[in-house]
């Protein structure tokens, strides 16, 4: 029986890699291994399998889906470049201040919606702009926003590789906001740092010629109401959850809107705005209908058995150590897929040898990340480039992430291997 399934595993592989030599995007590539999968199997095109793979992730789309219409709302309204603007106006003289703020406002997106591709878009390029004024070059700023992007991604609230896994392992999504929040924020701050560290004070009315305008009417209050309209919910939820009723993130999401688009200083148009959101997020969205389907396949002919198998009876140093190199190789290739694909059985075998699961898949989800910049698929990557105008070979921009990516491994594999000892972290 496990010849068979290593058989269909092996006929999944090449029917994904013969679609990737066709230039078939990442999306019907998984498909193709997924209905390649099935074939193999002997179940021929399971339509209820396909259909029920593909509504797996349903509630994740919808959190990404109004996490990034706020967003592109506050966009829209003249709020994030106000921000920027006087973020800028008021610290320009203070480069450990002004370092500090531009890592919020790249982690913000980011972890509000998920997807580091809302960073890069939101405020990657106003900030490149700031950053070129200090002298950096611009393969080195798109370094940072790159890095600040995906360490934002796996950020909490929303963090993609952690609910993936979570949803996979049948495990409450609860206990991880802490051992996500420190290694992020610190890592960032680390990052932009290093990356930072030589530069010149900051040209004040070249970057504000050269950032967009902010409305007149434009305030700290419009900008600040929705986001605490949001936490509020969020925090009401948490201390009265047998009170309130069950509202859920899509929904406060949805408020948060709402209240930008209320208090936007200009009129804005919604439907252009959702319609920009949706096309915006289709290849993430395409991604996690694929992978569901993928996920469910394996399921059905035993491969994802089959893999738990094998990771659970490895070395516990050998898989560990193998993260460094495993974790961004998956991301580059099926990119959130990897999660509960290899996710969960590596999970599952750190929690049957008394590590703790949720600091430990903390661990390797701010891994994850980094191999949005490798090839085959590298969108992160090769959207920041396109951001930040880098007209220089793409491989100035991972020459100059490798010494933040080590220390991000380093700080990973640390949490995974003393996850016991952090789970104070947890609150569980």
């Amino acid at each position: 029986m496990n010849v068979s399934i290593e058989i269909i595993l092996l006929i999944m592989i090449a029917a994904y890699i013969a679609a990737k030599a066709f230039k078939v995007s990442t999306e019907l590539s998984l498909f193709a291994a997924a209905l390649a999968g099935g074939l193999a199997g002997g179940f021929g095109i399971p339509a209820r399998h396909i259909v029920e793979g593909a509504f797996t992730y349903l509630d994740i789309m919808l959190i990404f889906i109004t996490a990034t219409l706020f967003m592109n709302l506050l966009k829209e309204s003249g709020g994030v470049a106000f921000v920027i603007r006087g973020i800028l106006s008021r610290f320009h003289r203070n480069k450990i201040i002004l370092f500090v703020l531009i890592t919020l406002l790249l982690l913000i997106p980011g972890a509000l919606t998920g997807a580091g591709s809302v960073t890069v878009l939101i405020t990657g390029g106003m900030i490149a702009v700031i950053l070129g004024t200090m002298g950096i070059t611009k393969p080195r700023a798109a370094a940072i926003i790159f890095i600040l992007a995906g360490l934002s991604a796996a950020a909490p609230p929303v963090s993609l590789w952690a609910m993936l896994t979570a949803a996979g392992l049948n495990m409450p999504y609860v206990g991880f906001f802490l051992p996500l929040l420190i290694p992020c924020v610190l890592l960032s701050l680390a990052t932009i740092f290093i990356l930072g560290r030589k530069t010149k004070p900051v040209d004040l009315e070249k970057a504000l010629e050269e950032l967009p305008e902010a409305p007149d009417k434009m305030n700290w209050f419009r900008v600040a109401c929705p986001f605490i309209a949001f936490f509020l919910l969020v925090i009401a939820s948490r201390i009265w959850p047998h009170s309130l009723p069950v509202i859920g993130l899509p929904m406060m999401f949805v408020a948060a809107a709402f209240i930008s688009l209320v208090l936007s200083p200009i009129k804005i148009n919604l439907l252009n705005i959702s319609r920009e959101t949706i096309h915006q997020l289709l290849p993430l969205l395409g991604t996690l209908t694929c992978v569901g389907i993928l996920v469910q396949i394996m399921t059905l002919t035993g491969v994802r058995g089959l893999i738990a198998v094998t990771a659970v009876t490895l070395p516990l140093s050998l898989v560990i150590l193998s993260l460094s190199l495993v974790l961004p190789v998956s991301e580059a290739v099926l990119m959130w897929g990897a999660a509960p694909v290899l996710g969960v059985p590596i999970v599952l075998l750190f929690n049957t040898v008394g590590l703790n699961p949720i600091v430990a898949l903390a661990g390797m989800s701010i891994i994850w990340p980094l191999g949005d910049a490798l090839p085959p698929t590298a969108i992160i990557g090769r959207l920041t480039k396109e951001t930040v105008g880098m007209e220089e070979p793409y491989p100035l921009l991972l020459k100059n992430c490798i010494v933040p990516a080590v220390i991000i491994i380093i700080v990973g594999l640390l949490m995974v291997f003393f996850s016991k000892e952090l789970t104070f972290l947890t609150g569980v």
